[in-house]
């Protein structure tokens, strides 16, 4: 037919080619700005934030936007999450304030293997000596400096300095030092070793659960279903839900202040009055909300498949 014949002419045009190539190169940039969207730093990653005990011997010392957590003990500190390199003199800061040392950073720990909770590990191991323990399955991505992750290993905003593990971890380690035990729970997905903390702190004559989120959240980009570079995903995730809701919490902390409200409950600490942090409702909360978001993303991704 001489429509057929016109059309097949027409899409080959050096017009069409153009267009087509404009079009595919657009579509590569989209896609790399997906995969890259999770390396732009936010603003309040780097910005300062009142240092303060938490209860007992745990303390904040993160900056507005990324949390880190000082366990203080006779024997030296423990400090989970190293964050931007740009954090270090935050973190410096916020625990020389609060009456401590530095320097006396024995054991280093993190949430997960993303850049913006480890990127620092190795400068802090050098300045403080302290041993980094790290879950088993995130082992490769830091001492690779993040090429071995799933997701980011080809993104070179998310690319960090290579620092070395002293402890392997894995699930259900304690950590102690001092007196004081923290428990490493594998709660996999948002990466391979992401890693809940707990532990238990007393203030006054009570005793209280501590919960340290690793990260409930399915980024940008990541693929839950036929996933080649993570085939468990899903699973993993599945895994993770069950982890958190088998874990007692009275204080609801994690990797990120917006996890837990930290900018609505820091005014609200007060001496003589209630701890804000003390939230098992907020926790489970938050939890389920998580939970609902993971399995909505499940589902249309499995709907996109079909």
């Amino acid at each position: 037919m001489a429509i057929s014949h016109r059309s097949q002419h027409f899409a080959y045009t050096p017009l069409m080619r153009t267009f087509f190539s404009i079009v595919s190169r657009i579509c590569i940039f989209i896609l790399a700005a997906a995969s890259c969207a999770f390396a732009q730093a936010s603003p309040d990653w780097t910005e300062p934030f009142p240092p303060f005990r938490i209860a007992g011997s745990l303390y904040y010392v993160g900056s507005k936007g990324l949390a880190n957590y000082l366990i203080a003990t006779p024997q030296g500190n423990i400090l989970i999450n190293s964050d931007l390199e740009a954090n270090v003199p935050l973190i410096e800061a916020s625990i020389e304030k609060l009456g401590f040392k530095f320097k006396d950073t024995k054991i280093l720990l993190i949430s997960h293997a993303h850049w913006d909770h480890d990127a620092a590990s190795a400068t802090i191991k050098e300045r403080t000596g302290a041993k980094y323990m790290v879950m088993d399955a995130d082992v490769s991505v830091v001492e690779s400096g993040g090429k071995t992750d799933f997701q980011y290993g080809n993104t070179r905003a998310s690319l960090y300095k290579p620092a070395k593990v002293d402890r392997v971890l894995h699930d259900g380690d304690k950590v102690s030092l001092g007196g004081t035990v923290l428990v490493a729970h594998l709660t996999p997905g948002h990466t391979k070793g992401c890693t809940t903390w707990t532990m238990q702190v007393t203030e006054g004559a009570k005793t209280y659960n501590v919960v340290i989120l690793g990260s409930p959240n399915v980024n940008p980009g990541y693929k839950l279903i036929n996933n080649a570079a993570y085939p468990q995903i899903a699973e993993d995730y599945e895994r993770m839900w069950r982890v958190l809701r088998s874990l007692p919490c009275d204080i609801f902390l994690g990797a990120h202040g917006g996890y837990f409200g930290l900018e609505e409950k820091y005014p609200r600490l007060k001496e003589g009055s209630a701890n804000p942090f003390i939230d098992p409702d907020g926790y489970k909360k938050y939890v389920d909300e998580k939970e609902q978001e993971f399995h909505a993303e499940l589902a249309k991704q499995k709907l996109a498949t079909k």
